[in-house]
């Protein structure tokens, strides 16, 4: 039935309807304005959006009278169909919050997808709880330490180029840590519950920490003026900024090589980091390729 009452509808209602659903859905609350800032609508217009989704779509969203907002229903169901990738792009870049229809492309084009993709419900409870700052417990599920139960403090989404972390707290361990979305389960909002000062980003240093990689053609592969053209180099360097929790994912995602004499062997290692030593000290520093922290290479030093 809400698919039938959804097509009766203007394409411009679809989209603002829909933009009702992430809202409430993955930030857990919304205002009439948020409506009226994102489509230009008058604010009545705005209500009776809202008064039509709640129409076609009873229990998806409560109003709640002391906030005077609207928040998720207690028995949500989504009436659109969103993508895993339209919701991330929403999520992290702000677009793509339209009706979730096909377009036909402009041009022909052909893009790798993930592997995997993470549940949206999972999705959906941490981008809430890192809306409202607060804790939510969890069961996860990890490599080395099979399942587990934990209480985490999240604060952001991290995308490896392969699949989406969230950045936390853990509450069991006492660290700043990234969780793999797809092996959360049983996600729980602690809504209200109150959040320790260490708990808070701004003491995680991985995440407050910036560091300045320099990359440059790998020493031992042909024809470097092409490296400098593929990766829009200015005086044979690419200068990047990088959050440290984030450093190591992107370096082995761009296959760098890390190693202080560039020893990595094989065409994917395009790029050398020529100040290695800007990642020491850098926790993400063990997934960047051939990286060896200045500690390493003076006890092989020893031992050779």
């Amino acid at each position: 039935m809400p698919h039938e009452q959804l097509a009766d509808l203007t394409q411009p209602q679809r989209d603002r309807l829909a933009f009702v659903e992430l809202r409430v859905r993955f930030i857990g609350e919304m205002r009439r304005q948020d409506l009226v800032a994102r489509f230009g609508i008058q604010s009545a217009a705005a209500s009776r959006d809202l008064a039509l989704y709640k129409e076609i779509a009873p229990g998806n969203i409560d109003y709640d009278g002391k906030g005077k907002f609207y928040v998720l229903g207690p028995s949500f169901q989504p009436i659109f169909d969103f993508p895993p990738e339209r919701v991330l792009s929403w999520l992290t870049q702000g677009f793509g919050d339209g009706e979730p229809m096909r377009i036909k492309a402009w041009v022909a084009s052909e893009s790798p997808s993930r592997l995997t993709h993470p549940d949206l419900d999972i999705l959906a409870s941490v981008t809430r709880a890192i809306h409202y700052e607060c804790p939510m417990g969890i069961e996860y599920h990890s490599i080395s330490s099979g399942r587990t139960v934990r209480e985490i403090v999240p604060f952001a989404l991290i995308d490896n180029g392969l699949r989406w972390h969230v950045r936390a707290f853990d509450r069991k361990s006492q660290e700043f840590r990234d969780f793999v979305i797809t092996r959360i389960k049983r996600p729980v909002v602690r809504k209200g519950q109150p959040v320790a000062p260490h708990e808070m980003n701004d003491q995680d240093i991985q995440w407050t920490r910036i560091v300045e990689l320099e990359l440059v053609p790998h020493p031992d592969q042909p024809r470097p003026e092409i490296t400098e053209m593929d990766y829009g180099m200015r005086g044979g360097v690419l200068h990047m900024k990088l959050r440290a929790a984030t450093a190591g994912y992107i370096l082995r995602k761009w296959s760098v090589d890390c190693s202080p004499d560039h020893n990595l062997r094989g065409p994917e290692y395009r790029l050398w980091l020529r100040n290695h030593l800007a990642i020491y000290g850098v926790r993400s520093a063990v997934l960047a390729p051939g990286y060896r922290s200045p500690d390493q290479q003076r006890l092989e030093a020893e031992t050779d």
